[in-house]
């Protein structure tokens, strides 16, 4: 295996001036830097990571924690991210929590014990009170919901504006049996989404008969599931607002098997706007987020802190404005 101490021979420099080449330390010119980087690619050096990590080194590793990866808006995320941090060398790792807090502590642990730079990551419901303790100790950023437990820096959505403008729009259309599908309030943006729901009911002025179906977010099956909850009753709404991507996904799935008229028997709105949904009967009227911008956002801000080593104990936030968009599942009822 090729060595420091082997590519220093070759250059006739000292090790510790090719080690900080490859580390990237601002001490060594970048003349120097380029002479190390293609003698190490031409003689097939491989950094030791292992090694490095005894040695206390951090490590080019940022972890990025998500809930589910088949959701449309976390694979988004994790291009997004992983794009922009190996721009500057960074490499994402990947690790899924299904929303458990155990897993959630399990994955920070094995990131932290291999030194990563920073974490970057979407928390569960109720993150473990070690979770907190460790992350203290570790640069990280949260993105899309926010924990408080966690820290005050974070990246969203306004998600109550996204569910207040997609009710509001159902509302003005004419309904006033209207349903809500959404995640649970024990998650922050499902408290979020169904509470812009309740205040654009709240707000209208009007007598609506309103029914909520709240469950797991990541679960296309409920999503069909409160479907037909809801049009088993003797009051079925006339109109569904959905306030999740995997949640649409299944309704939409629900009234497609039941040959439903939309909007003639139904009217729907979605939450994300997958590339199928435009496609979709007449078209699904949708809010639309900026998942892609938020994470590129939320990368370059992390790396410019990661670099330049800067205070992540100060609050901050950044939220993008969701838009809604208007097809032809929405009408009159």
């Amino acid at each position: 295996m090729v060595t420091i101490k082997d590519i220093a021979a070759r250059l006739q420099v000292s090790p510790s001036t090719v080690g900080r080449a490859l580390a990237d330390d601002r001490r060594i010119s970048a003349e120097m830097k380029r002479k190390v980087n293609e003698a190490a690619a031409q003689a097939g050096y491989v950094a030791n990571r292992a090694a490095r990590m005894m040695r206390g080194v951090q490590s080019n590793l940022v972890g990025l924690i998500v809930p589910d990866i088949r959701n449309s808006f976390y694979s988004t995320i994790a291009h997004a991210l992983s794009r922009c941090l190996l721009s500057a060398n960074y490499q994402l790792t990947l690790c899924e929590t299904d929303d458990d807090r155990m897993h959630e502590l399990r994955h920070i642990r094995e990131l932290t014990s291999v030194n990563v730079a920073g974490i970057i990551l979407v928390p569960s419901a109720k993150p473990h009170p070690d979770s907190a303790r460790i992350l203290k100790m570790t640069p990280h950023i949260q993105l899309l919901r926010k924990a408080p437990l966690l820290g005050d820096q974070w990246f969203g959505i306004d998600d109550r504006r996204a569910l207040y403008e997609s009710t509001e729009h159902i509302i003005n259309e004419g309904h006033r049996r209207i349903a809500y599908i959404g995640g649970t309030e024990e998650l922050p943006t499902g408290a979020a989404r169904v509470q812009g729901f309740r205040d654009a009911v709240k707000n209208s002025g009007e007598t609506i008969v309103v029914h909520e179906e709240l469950g797991a977010p990541s679960s296309p099956e409920f999503g069909r599931e409160a479907v037909r909850r809801l049009l088993s009753r003797k009051d079925r709404p006339t109109a569904l607002v959905i306030g999740a991507v995997q949640n649409t996904s299944g309704v939409i799935d629900e009234i497609q098997d039941q040959a439903l008229s939309v909007p003639g028997d139904i009217s729907v709105i979605g939450f994300g706007d997958e590339l199928g949904y435009r496609w979709w009967g007449p078209g699904l009227t949708t809010v639309q987020l900026p998942v892609s911008e938020l994470a590129t956002a939320c990368g370059l801000w992390f790396l410019h802190h990661l670099q330049n080593k800067g205070d992540l104990s100060k609050p901050y936030s950044f939220i993008s404005p969701p838009q809604l968009i208007i097809r032809g599942s929405t009408g009159a009822p």
